[in-house]
């Protein structure tokens, strides 16, 4: 049977079709610009002259990302917060969240008031400045992977996941079949909690490859230092490295380079966060209406 509309129905896909359509044309834009811009000659971004396709196309700002090494320093650390953040968090996360979601937990509640608090209070700075001295972990990466190793909010997520997703039969079966909270917990519910895994694994990958805050205030070796702080000296507080142009006439035109320059890192530090995505799409979406539909 063919599916019919009133009239307001009709107005509103319209409208809203339109908008939608608005709306992507505003996201896609600036995203063509950065790349068409990096693509393009030092003289034709400053003269404005690049509106939506490359202009004199040039690979000069990508060359002088490349020679220089504290990109590269920075590449590989940021690489290696990511992976081995994501990898603390995951673990931090589902380690908390499952016991978390056991009914028959004692206190479970008590504790939950503890984490809630940490959502709405911290330390402040200058206490976690002084705690991090103490330790020992200032100017050292795990300043950049211990702190926040548990995201309450991402806890809550996984809690709700597991409480409305794995059926109390699968753990009554599991236990008559013999196997312990952690067989259960490896073999059972990790396998069945992909969306949410990826979920999880994608906003502390965005996070910590975005992160610049806790290495601007505990790092102090350069090279220690993520991508973003790199980023941050060149595209806020302008200091352009030389050396990332060796060529002498390169160095003369480095005023025409420098937004080139700009362009072309933000396109090089943002690409592989961008190209993950696809390959957890199918999960991600899932995952994000954990608790939308009762029923």
């Amino acid at each position: 049977m063919k599916e019919t509309y009133s009239r307001a129905d009709k107005i509103f896909y319209v409208v809203s079709g339109i908008f939608l359509f608005l709306l992507f044309i505003l996201v896609l834009y600036p995203m063509l610009y950065v790349l068409s811009a990096s693509f393009s000659s030092g003289s034709a971004v400053s003269s404005g002259r690049v509106v939506l396709w490359p202009v004199d196309i040039s690979l000069e700002g990508y060359k002088a990302v490349f020679r220089n090494r504290d990109i590269w320093r920075s590449y590989a650390n940021t690489i290696f917060y990511v992976i081995f953040g994501t990898l603390i968090n995951l673990t931090m996360v589902f380690t908390c969240a499952y016991p978390m979601s056991r009914p028959n937990l004692k206190g479970k509640n008590f504790i939950m008031l503890f984490f809630s608090f940490t959502m709405f209070f911290s330390g402040g700075l200058i206490p976690s400045y002084l705690l991090y001295q103490k330790i020992g972990i200032l100017n050292t990466r795990l300043a950049l992977l211990l702190p926040g190793a548990l995201s309450v909010y991402n806890m809550i997520i996984v809690r709700s996941f597991i409480q409305s997703n794995i059926p109390q039969e699968l753990y009554e079966a599991g236990s008559m079949d013999g196997l312990s909270q952690a067989g259960f917990f490896t073999k059972i519910l990790l396998p069945l909690s992909k969306p949410v895994i990826a979920v999880i694994a994608l906003f502390s990958m965005v996070g910590h490859w975005n992160a610049y805050f806790n290495a601007l205030m505990y790092i102090n070796d350069r090279a220690l230092y993520p991508l973003q702080i790199i980023l941050r000296e060149i595209l806020v507080l302008g200091n352009i490295d030389a050396n990332m142009t060796m060529d002498p006439e390169l160095q003369q035109q480095l005023a025409n380079m420098a937004d080139v320059l700009k362009y072309a890192l933000i396109v090089v530090s943002t690409a592989p966060i961008l190209c993950v995505y696809p390959f957890i799409q199918k999960y991600f979406v899932k995952g994000v209406m954990i608790g939308s539909i009762k029923g």
